[in-house]
Order: C-alpha cells, then structure tokens, then sequence
C-alpha cells in the first residue's frame, strides 16, 4: 500500500488552513536564502506557494552575494527581535566557506521553523514539547495518518545526518520502537535491513535498497533524493521492492509532501510558543 504524502499534506493544510481563518492567526515566515544553488530556488518557492495557500505570509531575504557569516547572524538577530515575524529558516545550503551551524545557533529557538537550534534538538531528544525538524516529524505523521502502530517495531534508519537520521532517531524511540542506525562504515547492510519491520533510507544514492534487502511485509520510506538524467530518484528500488512492502512511500510524492506540511504547523506551532508537537 501506497503512503500517499500528497494527500495526506493535502489533509494537513486544509485543517491549518481552517485552523488559521478561524483563530485569525496572523503568521509570518521569514525565509533567508544565502548564494545562489538552484534546488534552493524550488524549495523555497515550494514553501513560499504553501504559505501563501494557507494564509501565511512568507518574507524572502535574499542575500545573493553574501561574504561572511556575520552578516547572516545580524539578519538574523533583526528577525529574532521583530514581533511580527514568527518563524524563520536559514535555507539550506549557504555558500562554501561559510558556517551554517554558526549562523543557526542565532535563531531563536521559538522562531526555528525548521527545529535544528541545540535547546529544539535536546527538547526532541528528552520527548519534551518543542519544534521538531520538519522531515522527521513529517514521516512520524505519515505512518500515524496511516494508523501504523511503531510501539514495539524494530527500525532501521540509515544515514545520520543532522537533518534526517540523528532526529529521526529519537521520534522513533519516543514512539516505543527499538531502533537501529547504518550509515556508510556499516557492514552488512543487507543483513540489518532484513531484520527490522520498518527501512528508512535517506542516504541520496539512487536505488541502494534492492529487493532483497526487505522483508516480505516491511514498511520501506524512502527520503534520499538524487536527479539522476533530470528525474528524480530515491534511495528504492520502487519497482522491484514495492510488491514485498505492507507500505512504501513513492519517491517522489511520498516524504518531501509531508516536510513542507510539518514547516505549516511548525509557524503556527512557534505562535503558539512552541508547545506543540502535534
């Protein structure tokens, strides 16, 4: 069975949309968008269309030709101290040379849309309320739309990087499930992932989980992402793996719905103070 990421943010944005109109919530975004790398670009039109959808009002703050991190930091401090933005992101990537994480530890944490500050990461990590890194949060909600019980589940994340692994971990263990992290020095891949009930691969090489890595009745979401001759492809092997899995997310159409709808509820959510992780 498909895990239809479109609809389900479809569903989302609807009640934040109703949510909105009938609290008359007025909400902002800021979005800074350092350099220039064109996937950013999409991304943040993508996110500027769905605010816009949903009655929030994005601000872009391009910084086309942005030399240091301190002038990042101080359009940063500037949006911290205006009340009337509520959410900000550092679009990522920012231009070579230049440290993100320097500039993201400016954020203030009840404005980190996209839940990467330290205090929303150990907020995460000890289950307490918080805002929640989009894509993460974004995948618990889909197999929770779905009624998929992850008490008890063994699950197998492979990467860890900021964004993805190191977070999704800890949403895993807040739901009872016992789980297990690969990443590029593990060995024997094809045996971890045979052992465990839900794969989740956000690794961005194209189709390194095959049909014989997956157990029949398995749970597979697919978050890695690479264009490959102008289309995307994800970390499955849709095709082959699709008829073994209870569940799988199409690639595209499956996560990356669900990102965009957790940075809706992440604004509103931050108006709130950030105490919200439903």
């Amino acid at each position: 069975m498909l895990l239809d990421g479109k609809m389900v943010r479809d569903s989302l944005l609807a009640k934040a949309k109703e949510q909105i109109e009938r609290e008359k919530l007025n909400l902002t975004l800021a979005i800074i968008y350092a350099g220039h790398y064109e996937p950013s670009e999409r991304y943040i039109k993508n996110k500027k269309k769905y605010c816009e959808q949903v009655g929030i009002k994005p601000l872009i703050f391009a910084m086309p030709n942005v030399k240091s991190e301190e002038e990042i930091i101080n359009l940063i401090e500037k949006l911290n101290n205006d009340s009337n933005i509520n959410g900000i992101i550092l679009q990522s990537p920012i231009p070579k040379g230049l440290d993100i994480e320097k500039c993201i530890k400016h954020i203030n944490p009840q404005k980190d849309v996209d839940g990467f500050t330290k205090d929303n990461f150990y907020k995460l990590a000890h289950n307490l309320p918080g805002l929640r890194s989009c894509t993460p949060k974004g995948i618990i909600k889909l197999l929770e739309y779905y009624n998929i019980d992850l008490s008890g589940k063994k699950v197998c994340i492979i990467g860890r990087g900021n964004i993805v692994g190191k977070p999704l971990i800890f949403e895993f263990l807040n739901k009872d499930a016992t789980v297990t992290i690969a990443h590029s020095k593990s060995s024997n891949l094809k045996e971890i992932t045979l052992n465990n009930d839900i794969i989740v691969s956000a690794v961005g090489k194209p189709h390194i989980i095959t049909e014989d890595m997956v157990k029949d009745g398995a749970i597979v979401i697919d978050v890695g992402i690479t264009v490959f001759d102008g289309k995307i492809v994800g970390d499955v092997d849709f095709d082959n793996v699709k008829d073994k899995c209870a569940y799988i997310t199409p690639n595209p159409g499956g996560v990356g719905p669900m990102t965009i709808a957790m940075v809706i509820q992440n604004v509103i959510d931050a108006y709130k103070g950030g105490n919200i992780n439903g």
